[in-house]
This record gives C-alpha cells, structure tokens and sequence, in this order.
C-alpha cells in the first residue's frame, strides 16, 4: 500500500494550474482581474504570437511592496480577505491567492513593482522557483511579464489550439472585462497592432462602439431597474441586430463577468416572439446585488457563481426588458444601405471566432406610391467620438435594417411613459404578390406581410385565451371520438390535467380512444375538431413541457395555422381592417416566430433612391 505524504508547493502549483491556468487567456484574465482588484485605472496588455510567446501586463494601480513580493508567489497568500466572514461578502473579482502562484509555477515570470514610496521592486520567477529579486526603479503600479507558458508541462501545451484560436480567447476576455468596466482605460494589442482601445470615461456605450462598432452601438437602447435586491443598468440590441449564438450576450455581477444559463435565458425571455428561432440578441447588462446572495467562491477560475435569488432575478431581468421593449417602435427601416467595410481585425477574432456573420442583401422594390411629404432628413444623436472608436461597424448587421438614432445615453435616459399607440396610422394602398400590403403616411411607405400581421393578432388573443381560468365551454351536438396507438393514448392519458389548462377536455371511450364532449368558445367555428387534433399533436411532440410552455407553444400553433397564407388577395376593407386590428396588439412589429410584420421606407430615401434630393 502506498504512503501517504503530503505534497510540495511547488507540485500543489502545478495541480492549481491545471484548473486556473488552462490557456494564454487564462493568464490574462487572472493578471487583469488583479490588476482592477489593485485600483488601476489605466491597464496595458500586450501580447505576442497569441499569448505563447510573451503576455506582459502593465498597471498603475496600487503596487506591492518590497517586503510582500515573495509572500504574494505563495499559494493562498492575498490582500483581498482577512478571514471567513469575508468570504461571504467578496467585493474584489481574486480572493484565493492561487493565481499568481500557479501562473508562476508553468512559466517564466517577471514582475517590477512599486508603491510609489521610494524604489520598487524586481522579482524572476521561473517553474515557480525564485532566481533573483532586487530593488529596481519603477513608477507606481505593476509591470508583469509571462513568458514560455507551459514549459514544464508538455501535456498542456499539446492541447492549446492555433495560435488564431488563441488570441480569440484572449480578445474575447478583454474585451468582456472592457465592457465589465467601462471607468478603467484598457489598451490591447497583440505582435505591436493595437485590437482594443477605451478611454476609460465610464461610459459604456462608448466602450460597446469600440468593440461591436458604431452602427451597433447605435442601435442599443438603455437598460435601467432596480428592485429591492437587485440594480441592473446596461444596454440591449434592438431586435433587428441579432447573432447566431449567445457569445454577444454578457452578464455582469458586482463587476465580474459570469456565465449563467438561467440569466442567459431569463435574457430569451425578454426577447421572447421579437427574435426569430435561432437567433439571439447583443446585450451587456450589468447587475449590482449584495455580494451575501452571491456565492463566487464554486470554481477557481471564478467564471461560475451561485445566486440564492436566481429565479426572482430571473424574473425581473425578463420583466425589465419586455418593459424596454415595449416603449419602442421596432419598425425596421428597410431602405439598402452601403455594405461597410471592416474598420479591424476584430471581426475575424471577436465573440464568433468560427462562422461567419450572415450577410443578407435587399433590394429596394419599385415603389409603389410616389410620396409628396416632407424631404428632411430625421436627425441622429451622434455618439461621442475619440480615436479608439472606429468609424464603421467591424460586424455586420442584417441588413434587413437599416439604423435607429441613437440610444441616448442612460444617465440622461428620462422616464418615459408607454404610448398608448406604438404602432403608427397608416393607410393600404394596395398589395405585391398577394402577400404584402403596402400602406403609406405622411412620413413614409410601409411594407407589411399580411400572414406575419395577423398571425400576431391572433396569437395574443388565443395566448390570453388559453390562460384564463375560468373558461366558458360549449357542448358539442356530436361528441368528437379520437383513435390513438396505444403509445400515443398513454402519453395523453398521463396529461390529462395539462390539457385541461388549455381547454382541452378528453373522456376515456374504449381502448385506446378519447371522447371530447365540450370546448372552450374560442376556439374557431367550424375548425374545432381540427384545432383540438393540433393541440393534441403538439402534446404528443413535447410531452414533457410545463403546462406554461404547451400554452405558448398551442397559441403559436393555432395562430400560425389559422392566418391567412400568402397569395391571398385581399379587399381594401380588409386591408384597414387587419392594420387597425395590428395597431391594437401589444407587440405588432413582430410575429410570434420573432419575424418582422412591419417595415418602412422614409419619404426621404424614397426620394434618395429616385435622385430627387442628392
């Protein structure tokens, strides 16, 4: 049988690593994080070769001093709490003494230090063995340098990507630790070309342009809340500007950026029918609550904490946001823009780092009206400028849209109250292709699909229907009998109570049969038999959803199947009658599968793509 003994630091390092060190963008986001705990206010990094070569790391914050220089390589050894109690009220992003030690112990390490009290102080470490250290000059801060990563452990190396995929990592934590504190002056570069630039101002919006680009910061609108437990302030895209993954979406606790999938669908939530499936929105939102409710100290790495109030803040982020929404006109403007060019390298290194934004191209169709209003062009709030923002958006947009003005900023945001008319009055002037109506006003001309109208229209009407209560139900004349295969019967007999929320009322008749004797009014006259097999169907495809979710998923359904298609011509009377309806809906810019209903042509670019004004 073995003995047991008890490890060397310099190998109780080494395992550190494995969990805090795990690549070049690890050991950036360990050194920056400290360096923001020590009160920098302004933080250079540079890189080399994607962090293999060198990461050096340059602060003006606090310093250390001489006499803790060597403490500070100890495993465990730190500033930031004294005993258990501040444990559970952690106000810095470090707080367990194991990065430094561990980065030191897979590297070469140098680091110059000082307080600003007289000399600093200069400190080699190398496989975690101190060579030298002596006194050096040195301004106030901390300059450290990181150099042959991973040298004495080969396994490590061998499972590092390309070096491209390497400085993606690092580009993506810089610039969420950039956008987790917009009142620090971040600076990066990589091979001497600099990828990342803020002035360090606090504002946000300025830090989202340098990273995302103009076009997109100025299509984000200010969020701003706050409840008993929580204060959550940021920015969020407007629907039109959307990504294929969740990598542009960053929550931000007490200053730390986290990962949390409940927050990150709490975020869905608040998108919910505004996005089409598959597509997910750009947002930071940073959330401020006692650091007693929030557990950082799960995994050395920091990146996962737990929250004792996950579900209620959940709930509120997902409140918050449609709250947002629904003071905006989402009308995209759909006038062809011109293609911008890429203002960086970002694009190929940013949040997506594997695919490629999708580029959809529209053509301007002939216009139908020849407008006769008013030719100004509406102003735009510009953002303020400086040289670390670029002129042009480094990531594409759909350009099924064209740019909102400028979300003002959110200290200057004012309460604002919800129109009671989101939608504006608009007058049918004929149909293309049987499918699309098109409207006009004083302002401009309007497209609007005619299925995506009114399958908005009755998806809110079913969705309030299925979730009332109390139901007024009438008796068929002729019951309505449903075979089913013995499977199909048993997974319907087991959600019984389910369907019952929904309206759906099923009696055992025979093997394998049901009986419906009753319905809810609403359903449609003359399609009853046919609505309940779809809401049975849909039982039958998710049996296992919550009783919430079959109420969303039946109304999406019956909305979708019940709304007239396109080639279909319609009068003008019915033509008012759908946009008169729409203008009453909650959210009519949008169908239920998150697709546009509605977009506009101002009278000025219909006047710009006919050469009348210049």
């Amino acid at each position: 049988m073995a003995h047991i003994i008890e490890l060397t630091d310099a190998l109780s390092n080494k395992i550190a690593a494995g969990e805090v060190v795990e690549r070049p963008a690890s050991v950036v986001k360990e050194l920056v994080e400290n360096a923001i705990d020590a009160k920098s206010t302004v933080i250079d990094v540079l890189v080399e070769e994607g962090g293999l070569n060198k990461i050096t790391i340059i602060d003006n914050g606090v310093g250390i001093r001489a006499e803790e220089v060597s403490v500070a390589f100890k495993r465990h050894a730190t500033s930031k709490i004294k005993n258990e109690h501040d444990l559970f009220r952690v106000h810095t992003l470090g707080f367990r003494g194991e990065a430094l030690p561990s980065i030191a112990s897979v590297s070469f390490l140098e680091m110059t230090t000082a307080t600003g009290d007289g000399a600093g102080t200069k400190i080699v470490v190398e496989g975690g063995k101190e060579i030298e250290k002596h006194s050096a000059q040195a301004r106030k801060g901390t300059e450290i340098q990181v150099s042959n990563l991973f040298f004495n452990t080969p396994a490590r190396l061998k499972y590092l990507k390309s070096l491209h995929t390497e400085l993606g990592n690092i580009t993506d934590i810089m610039n969420r630790l950039a956008l987790s504190h917009p009142e620090i002056s971040f600076r990066f570069s990589h091979n001497g070309k600099s990828l990342l630039k803020t002035n360090g101002n606090g504002d946000l919006q300025q830090v989202m342009a340098s990273i995302y680009g103009l076009a997109v910061a100025k299509k984000m609108i200010p969020i701003q809340a706050e409840s008993l437990d929580f204060k959550l302030t940021g920015y969020a895209a407007l629907p039109e500007v959307n990504r294929s993954n969740r990598n542009y979406i960053s929550t931000i606790v007490n200053g730390r950026f986290i990962k949390n999938y409940a927050l990150v669908r709490a975020i869905q939530d608040g998108y919910h029918t505004l996005l089409p499936i598959g597509r997910f929105p750009i947002l930071v939102l940073q959330i401020e609550m006692d650091p007693l409710i929030v557990d950082v100290n799960v995994h050395p790495a920091k990146l996962e904490v737990r929250l004792s109030k996950e579900a209620e803040l959940g709930q509120f982020i997902a409140s918050t946001l449609k709250a947002a929404f629904h003071k905006e006109q989402l009308i995209p403007d759909a006038a062809p823009s011109k293609r911008q060019k890429l203002a960086s390298e970002q694009l190929a290194i940013n949040f997506d780092k594997e695919e490629e934004p999708e580029e959809v191209v529209v053509e301007a169709p002939k216009p139908v009206v020849t407008p006769t209003y008013s030719t100004a062009p509406k102003t735009q709030m510009e953002l303020p400028t400086s040289d670390a923002l670029p002129d042009e958006d480094p990531l594409f947009i759909n350009e099924d849209f064209a740019a909102y003005d400028v979300a003002p900023k959110m200290e200057e945001a004012a309460p604002v109250e919800v129109p009671k008319e989101r939608m504006p009055k608009m007058y049918p002037v004929g149909q293309v292709h049987a499918t699309y109506i098109v409207a006009q006003n004083e302002t401009g001309m309007y497209l609007i699909d005619q299925h995506a109208a009114q399958e908005r229209i009755k998806y809110e009407f079913y969705r309030e229907k299925i979730g009332e209560v109390d139901r007024e139900l009438q008796q068929l004349l002729v019951p309505i009998v449903l075979d089913f295969s013995t499977d199909e019967f048993i997974k319907l007999r087991d959600q019984k109570a389910k369907l019952e929320e929904v309206g759906v009322f099923l009696e055992n008749f025979g093997q394998n049969s049901f009986i419906i004797r009753e319905h809810p009014t609403w359903l449609p006259k003359g399609e009853e038999e046919s609505t309940l097999r779809d809401i049975l169907d849909e039982a039958l495809t998710k049996p296992q959803v919550s009783i919430h979710k079959l109420r969303e998923d039946a109304a999406i359904m019956m909305s979708c199947k019940k709304s007239i298609k396109a080639n279909h011509y319609l009068t003008q009377a019915d033509m008012e009658k759908l946009l008169d309806t729409l203008r009453e809906a909650n959210d009519p810019f949008t169908c239920p599968h998150g697709r546009p209903v509605i977009i506009s042509y101002s009278t000025y670019e219909l006047e710009k793509m006919f050469k009348r004004i210049m």
